[in-house]
């Protein structure tokens, strides 16, 4: 299995395709061993493609101790240095958007090409649902709590009329098989620490690079009204909004192709 060393982590990775190099950033306890996930999307068809667990998570190394949103793009920068890219385009998805963020911030002539999807800027321009206050909620109890806010249209009425698929949904969200394994729990933990104090609101015109910047019309998690405010806030972006919530990418058969147009220069 592929490690690379970074400092005093080992970070697990994977990489598949052929064609331009993207690295791709996943969001809040992101795990490549949860299927499918991004290799098993259109990505790889389009573009060299590396993936990877951030530390405090899945295969990669859980230090328990404080973790900030700089050091988790420096992660990342590192781990492109290590397989010998000097630069790549990047797609940062919801908690990865924010780490993305401070890599296109920290490390201008690493990104080529950005795409943030359902992240948010933290700060003054506001920020992603507070997950730091419901860490005590776990399974199904936590799983009916967030299905409403991932996607508003979800809310009690649609799943009293919709019983199997509300039920399915609930057991999807609640599995959780890696849960006991030794670390899990700090290292998500210290991810929602970092995660709660993500501030990039007033850094943003810092980012050069091109920009798109996606949202789900109904999400609860990245508001759309804010991710709209973020892409005001750098210089050039373009804003889409798509038809779903949190998890717009697998709801609106639009929003990968629009992104690979956008990072290939098609649009």
């Amino acid at each position: 299995m592929p490690f690379a060393k970074i400092g005093d982590l080992e970070l697990y990775y994977e990489r598949m395709g052929q064609g331009p190099r993207l690295l791709f950033i996943s969001g809040t306890g992101g795990d490549l061993r949860l299927k499918p996930n991004v290799f098993d999307g259109p990505l790889p068809r389009h573009f060299d493609t590396l993936a990877y667990d951030q530390r405090g998570l899945g295969q990669s190394s859980k230090p328990d101790r404080p973790y900030s949103m700089a050091e988790y793009a420096e992660d990342a920068a590192r781990l492109m240095e290590e397989i010998g890219w000097g630069s790549a385009l990047v797609i940062g998805v919801s908690f990865g958007g924010m780490v993305a963020q401070e890599l296109a911030i920290n490390h201008p002539h690493m990104v080529e090409g950005l795409v943030l999807a359902c992240t948010t800027p933290g700060g003054a321009g506001g920020s992603s649902y507070p997950f730091h206050t419901i860490e005590h909620l776990k399974g199904e109890e936590r799983a009916r709590h967030m299905i409403p806010i991932s996607d508003r249209r979800h809310d009690a009425a649609w799943a009293a009329a919709h019983p199997e698929q509300y039920a399915k949904m609930v057991e999807l969200a609640a599995a959780d098989p890696h849960a006991d394994e030794p670390g899990m729990a700090a290292g998500r933990h210290r991810q929602i620490e970092a995660r709660a104090r993500h501030d990039t609101w007033d850094r943003l015109d810092q980012i050069r690079c091109p920009t798109l910047v996606c949202a789900g019309r109904y999400d609860g998690i990245a508001p759309p009204e804010i991710v709209g405010a973020m892409a005001n806030r750098i210089r050039g972006a373009e804003l889409r909004l798509f038809e779903g919530g949190h998890l717009f990418m697998l709801q609106d058969r639009e929003a990968f192709p629009a992104m690979i147009r956008f990072l290939k220069g098609e649009e």
